[in-house]
């Protein structure tokens, strides 16, 4: 059977040097595979060539090829989306690692997304009460898995103020938002099912999908939020089993999704009859703080939705608490979830938690948080003025649209060079790279505004606009 090597060298996205594949050629690619992924050669969302295409340029059988995706597939390096061809995953688990490597790096960080971790002090008095009280001993115990009848009340409290309608049995008390999300994709989807997203969507829900093999499909959007017609289109042309959305706030993209926009959603929601997973993070500065805002996605289709709402930011980063609500009819499949793989959530994290929001504290913190924030907002804006800015007024981080066609992992390199860390657009892709290019910027997480403002400054003379 003929090749043509002549068309391929120019076409290939990835073209491995045939001369240093060895026996069993398979695991060979695989390797070259994973290797060019890790150094940057093939950043995330690229799109790798068709398995015939590759098989023809290195004169072997395709079904060597298939094998050495699979292998990489299996780590969660590449993914494949059907009908559009197999990508590069974006490298989101540094995400969170790289939050542990800081130490005494001589860093200004503007990647890792902290929480204004020195307002954690308003918090020393009351951790004091709480670990001194006599019946700290019942707070040791396997008792109540889904959360101490007290915790959720107070959690009830606290989601109403946030326009969440519930009630104690369709609430539970879990280990942070990160284990509400893992427990919701584990209990309420298999392998293979499809899910939508945000084209940028949260960097750990992404690598969360791959772990549990499920299928992202990319929506695009504006302003408002996700495009219901791309929604729509989706649904039409495949079957989709659910949709996750960050609509108080998405994260990487700061969008806040307007009203009329949920509205449409919930139509489609309810038409195709989606598994919405609602990751409501910023609700603490929205809900009663932005204009126009009416309340979260789940009110419009509560029976539908698992709608979680953490304190990381809120209130404490190291105390893990997120508010779970479901409908009915997730409800026996997440708690079955839940007693088999948390046992229950940590009591003590759940005492502070709510000792905390009882006694006003909460709103004190979020209130300086808040503040802080601002401030911040106005620091970006002196070094990158944009007057079109329309994300959440109190994002602890920001959107940064960039000219440069180098890959992310060059330019995040470039950098780490020049004393600071930024997080590239390819971290959070959930499909293939599109034309334009971002960097997102911490704002919370130099300890200081000086700090801040000489990590803009850096990034101001370095970056091309």
């Amino acid at each position: 059977m003929a090749t043509f090597h002549y068309d391929y060298e120019y076409l290939l996205t990835w073209k491995p040097k045939k001369e240093r594949l060895i026996r069993p050629v398979y695991q060979s690619l695989a390797r070259a595979l994973e290797e060019d992924i890790a150094s940057g050669h093939l950043p995330a969302g690229t799109k790798l060539p068709p398995q015939r295409e590759l098989a023809n340029f290195l004169d072997i059988h395709f079904t060597t090829v298939t094998r050495a995706y699979k292998i990489c597939e299996l780590k969660g390096l590449i993914y494949a989306v059907t009908g559009s061809g197999t990508f590069v995953s974006a490298s989101e688990a540094k995400e969170v690692t790289l939050a542990a490597n800081l130490g005494s790096a001589p860093l200004i960080d503007l990647g890792f997304v902290s929480s204004f971790e020195n307002c954690n002090e308003l918090l020393t008095t009351t951790v004091k009460k709480v670990l001194a009280q006599q019946n700290f001993p019942s707070l040791a115990t396997y008792d109540f898995p889904t959360g101490l009848p007290r915790h959720k009340e107070i959690g009830l409290r606290w989601l109403s103020a946030l326009g969440v309608p519930t009630d104690g049995n369709h609430m539970a008390i879990v280990s942070g938002t990160q284990n509400g999300l893992a427990l919701a994709l584990f209990s309420l989807f298999a392998p293979g099912d499809r899910i939508a997203v945000d084209t940028y969507a949260y960097a750990n829900f992404i690598e969360l999908a791959k772990m549990y093999h499920l299928r992202l499909i990319p929506i695009s959007g504006d302003q408002e939020g996700m495009s219901p017609e791309a929604l729509a289109m989706q649904c039409r042309q495949s079957p989709i089993r659910g949709l996750f959305l960050v609509p108080s706030g998405n994260n990487p993209t700061t969008v806040i999704m307007s009203e009329t926009r949920k509205k449409a959603l919930a139509r489609i929601i309810r038409d195709q009859a989606l598994i919405v997973i609602e990751d409501d993070i910023m609700a603490f500065l929205t809900a009663g703080l932005v204009p126009d805002y009416e309340g979260p996605l789940c009110r419009l289709v509560p029976d539908q939705t698992v709608y979680l709402c953490g304190t990381s930011k809120s209130i404490c980063s190291g105390l893990r608490v997120a508010y779970m609500v479901f409908g009915e009819p997730f409800r026996e499949n997440l708690l079955k979830a839940l007693y088999t793989i948390n046992v229950k959530t940590s009591s003590v994290d759940a005492e502070i938690v709510s000792a905390v929001i009882a006694s006003g504290k909460a709103r004190e913190i979020v209130e300086k948080k808040r503040i802080l924030a601002q401030k911040r907002q106005a620091l970006f804006d002196h070094y990158f003025p944009n007057s079109d800015y329309c994300g959440h007024p109190y994002s602890f981080f920001r959107w940064l649209p960039i000219s440069d066609k180098r890959s992310g992992t060059e330019i995040e390199q470039e950098l780490l060079t020049h004393g600071i860390r930024v997080y590239h657009s390819d971290r959070f892709l959930s499909g293939h790279r599109e034309d334009s290019r971002y960097l997102r910027i911490a704002l919370s997480t130099a300890d200081t505004e000086e700090k801040l403002s000489r990590g803009l400054e850096i990034l101001r003379q370095q970056v091309r606009l």
